[in-house]
């Protein structure tokens, strides 16, 4: 009987001892990063009140194809070719970072010339900015498709009717972003957040178009944001 009571005063002690250092933690965590953690949890649907931009990004491969091609590379024929033109320095190497994650690339190789890389990051750094006022932090998007070789478009025009055998992604300035699929520091990705991180990357790359800094086009078939650098 005497063990059971001093095993009920040492589990009362420790519970006393955890909650007192949990009640001072706590007093030390800033306001907005006790909100952070409250939002990390939440599964509320949030009403961002963000407009949709994706029927604005609508053009055309046949309008402008001949001048991406002047801003690009020469078609590759294969992975050797891509290699020469990385050790040249007409492509550079696209890695998972901080801002987005390189998806396993099936018909396309992880690299782009260096204006268009420039162009991928600052879409990162813009949603990354525009996302964390609204308590998402730790947003990356997914970059399903970068440069691709001549010898890959037969196979891949077969599955995707979207493919064009004069497209962008042969000259190195071309990258197609996923819209439906993110990564977020959050317990639960709702719906919402999930319509507000797509309605708000295209916007940020519409932006990007009125600056002419880019050709984009909302690819419904494929889930992605067609981007182009200029």
């Amino acid at each position: 009987m005497e063990f059971h009571k001093l095993r009920l005063v040492f589990i009362l002690k420790v519970f006393s001892v955890v909650f007192f250092v949990f009640l001072i933690l706590w007093y030390l965590i800033t306001k907005d990063n006790r909100k952070h953690i409250f939002s990390y949890f939440d599964t509320g649907c949030v009403d961002y009140k963000q407009k949709d931009y994706s029927r604005k990004l609508n053009d055309k491969i046949v309008d402008y194809s001949a001048a991406a091609k002047l801003r690009g590379i020469r078609p590759c024929k294969d992975d050797k070719e891509i290699r020469d033109k990385i050790r040249e320095g007409k492509l550079v190497k696209v890695n998972t970072c901080q801002g987005y994650v390189i998806d396993k690339l099936t018909y396309s190789f992880p690299c782009v010339t260096e204006d268009s890389k420039n162009l991928l990051d600052e879409i990162s750094d813009r949603l990354q900015e525009k996302t964390s006022q609204m308590g998402l932090k730790g947003v990356r998007f997914i970059v399903t498709s970068l440069t691709r070789k001549t010898e890959s478009m037969k196979s891949l025009r077969r599955n995707n009717k979207n493919a064009s055998a004069n497209s962008p992604h042969l000259y190195g300035n071309a990258f197609d972003i996923s819209y439906k699929r993110f990564i977020v520091r959050k317990w639960v990705l709702t719906n919402c957040d999930k319509k507000f991180l797509k309605d708000a990357l295209g916007e940020i790359i519409w932006q990007l178009k009125e600056e002419n800094k880019c050709w984009a086009t909302y690819e419904k078939n494929q889930s992605c944001f067609h981007v182009v650098a200029k």
